[in-house]
């Protein structure tokens, strides 16, 4: 097995804060300043995988992972456009016999490379990342692997453990990657 060393550079979202022109009117006693407060602006919705136990952040899986001592199963898929990632997610991940596999053996992440829609830029820094990291060239690309992180740099270390792409059901796809969880 070979190890990869994968380099994060996770930027914090910066934010700016917002303020609006402050206005001075000058009067013959002393000025006043007034400052317009800025308008509500509607928070955007959190970003998350459409599908249901699929998670998008590269940390949240790793700490899951660490915890219940499973591999993480990443799923780079291009979500909105892909016709064949549309079809392992209907073949393969929609059904209840992989979903009730999942639970038990992996972690399941998603490296999503939408063409149509945004994903915040962490998201998309890290998944630009893993894809580096391990070579993908296409989509849909199934990676099991361990993750283990140094804690001074905050850097991953993958361990791949094995691929797959494309299968077309479940019992074919839990077959081939059961070989990777339980070798």
């Amino acid at each position: 097995m070979t190890k990869f060393c994968l380099f994060f550079i996770l930027f914090g979202l910066a934010f700016q804060a917002c303020s609006q022109p402050t206005t001075t009117t000058p009067t013959t006693t002393k000025p006043t300043t007034t400052t317009t407060a800025p308008a509500q602006q509607p928070q955007p919705a959190a970003y998350a995988s459409e599908k249901e136990g699929w998670l998008v952040d590269l940390d949240v899986a790793y700490a899951i992972a660490a915890k219940e001592k499973k591999p993480i199963l990443v799923n780079f898929t291009g979500s909105d456009w892909c016709g064949w990632c549309k079809k392992l997610d209907a073949d393969v991940f929609s059904k209840p016999e992989f979903q009730d596999w999942a639970k038990k053996n992996v972690v399941l992440f998603e490296a999503d490379f939408p063409r149509r829609k945004t994903i915040p830029q962490k998201n998309q820094q890290q998944n630009f990342a893993l894809q580096n990291a391990l070579g993908v060239t296409g989509y849909p690309t199934i990676w099991v692997v361990n993750l283990g992180k140094d804690p001074n740099s905050g850097q991953y270390q993958v361990n791949q453990l094995g691929r797959a792409g494309y299968m077309p059901s479940a019992t074919d796809f839990i077959a081939t990657v059961n070989k990777y969880v339980h070798p």
